[in-house]
């Protein structure tokens, strides 16, 4: 017997004219009567850490049960959907985030659980677990990892003498002395994954030329459609369409006419429907994971200490200001909405991963670890216990999920870090940050 079918190399790219658009996993990759698990094409864990600042109101974020039987508190209702990917750890405090510099340390040391240096601008923190895990698994695609935002500078009082402006801007340390900038600019993140211009001018240039990166790479994709099975031609539309969809929303965007307005400088600018922003964010790492161009990113889904206001869920009222509520019951009422919102967001892209197929081995969900949580806890009292944390995914088996875990009180979250690290099977010889130990219950 003759075995004809082709090996697609996982790292095949359709291109053209400047352009490059990496492709999701298709038939075509796996060699003929190989197994899934015995190939390049195999599925592989990802890792996404989705910020949030300002904590979370407990009572409201806590289950009241633990174990399997454990329930969704408003702000995280959203997630119930996806309950067996889901596994939320109470009980950790982050103790090197601790300073009266707050905000100016806050997201610096969420992933790192290092307490950086009273050095001002001379900056010295600890390598976050993102770009720990980067070394290890991220560097068989394009970009090891990537950093997004929504807001692109530091914001309210997010800036201190001692500690200066760069650990409240990032979540992300490549080394010690090294913070990672977060991508704001959807245009931009589009055209650093599919290579479509470096600047104004290159842009501006080659937009002349074409409208559309699929529509270069259009010839290459019609060739290689013929060669793949009926279900990898309907896979590449798909992924083909999704790409499209997103260049032509931040053409829309860009379309916009503001020649009119006066538009003052702000400190505190809010980007003008931050909605369809922050969405578009989630989207292009979800296409960035789909097309393997990365296997790790981080996301603060809003700045330190943001003076953002939520107009399009009806709260006019600063999301920092109202952070200190100072327990009135209608701040505090509202200040729940900001927060329901974001995981009702962060909730839609879960639902996003859950339909991509990952292989034969089930969709990026069932292949993903995600920690979606902050590095405070009462944003009234600005403290550190106990710190809203929740991981979504399976890991490909590696994450057991859900499940309500109760830690010991004031469990080092940096081992709930380690323990992310060690389902990728990363384990640092020092430990992270003031670990203790792995969580053995996720």
């Amino acid at each position: 017997m003759f075995i004809t079918k082709k090996h697609l190399d996982r790292r095949t790219m359709l291109r053209g004219m400047g352009a490059a658009v990496g492709l999701p996993l298709l038939e075509a990759m796996i060699p003929a009567r190989t197994a899934l698990a015995a190939t390049a094409a195999a599925p592989k864990q990802h890792l996404g850490f989705i910020y949030f600042p300002h904590g979370a109101v407990a009572s409201r974020w806590i289950p009241k049960k633990d174990g399997h039987d454990f329930d969704f508190p408003n702000i995280i209702a959203p997630l119930e959907p996806f309950k067996k990917y889901t596994s939320i750890v109470s009980g950790t405090e982050n103790g090197p985030a601790i300073s009266s510099a707050v905000h100016a340390i806050m997201p610096g040391t969420w992933l790192s659980c290092v307490h950086p240096r009273e050095t001002g601008a001379d900056l010295h923190a600890g390598v976050t677990i993102d770009q720990i895990a980067a070394q290890h698994i991220g560097q068989d695609t394009p970009f090891p990892s990537i950093e997004v935002a929504t807001e692109a500078r530091n914001t309210g009082g997010s800036c201190d003498r001692a500690f200066g402006c760069s650990y409240s801007a990032t979540i992300s340390f490549r080394t010690p002395t090294t913070p990672l900038p977060m991508e704001t600019n959807p245009r931009t993140l589009f055209q650093r994954l599919f290579g479509a211009g470096e600047n104004a001018v290159e842009r501006k240039a080659l937009a002349k030329q074409y409208a559309s990166v699929v529509d270069v790479v259009r010839n290459e994709a019609t060739e290689l459609k013929r060669n793949i099975s009926v279900k990898d031609r309907a896979m590449l539309d798909d992924y083909l369409d999704s790409v499209r969809e997103i260049e032509r929303r931040i053409q829309k965007m860009e379309a916009r006419d503001l020649s009119s307005l006066d538009l003052p400088e702000s400190p505190n600018g809010v980007p003008e429907r931050f909605d369809e922003h922050l969405n578009m964010m989630f989207d292009m790492t979800a296409l960035a994971w789909q097309a393997n161009m990365t296997r790790i990113f981080s996301m603060m889904m809003v700045g330190e200490g943001t003076n953002l206001t939520y107009n399009h869920i009806g709260i006019s009222d600063a999301f920092h200001p109202l952070s200190h509520h100072q327990n009135d019951p209608n701040k505090i009422a509202r200040l729940l909405k900001i927060q329901e919102y974001h995981s009702t967001v962060f909730a839609a892209f879960i639902d996003k991963l859950a339909q991509l197929p990952d292989g034969d081995n089930g969709s990026m969900l069932d292949n993903s670890i995600m920690l979606y949580g902050s590095n405070m806890s009462n944003s009234n009292a600005h403290d550190h216990y106990p710190l809203p944390s929740a991981i979504v995914g399976k890991a490909g088996g590696a994450i057991k999920g859900n499940q309500h875990i109760v830690a010991p009180e004031r469990t080092p979250v940096s081992n709930l870090m380690l323990t992310i690290l060690d389902r990728i099977g990363v384990q640092p010889e020092d430990g992270l940050g003031d670990s203790t130990g792995v969580i053995a219950a996720v």
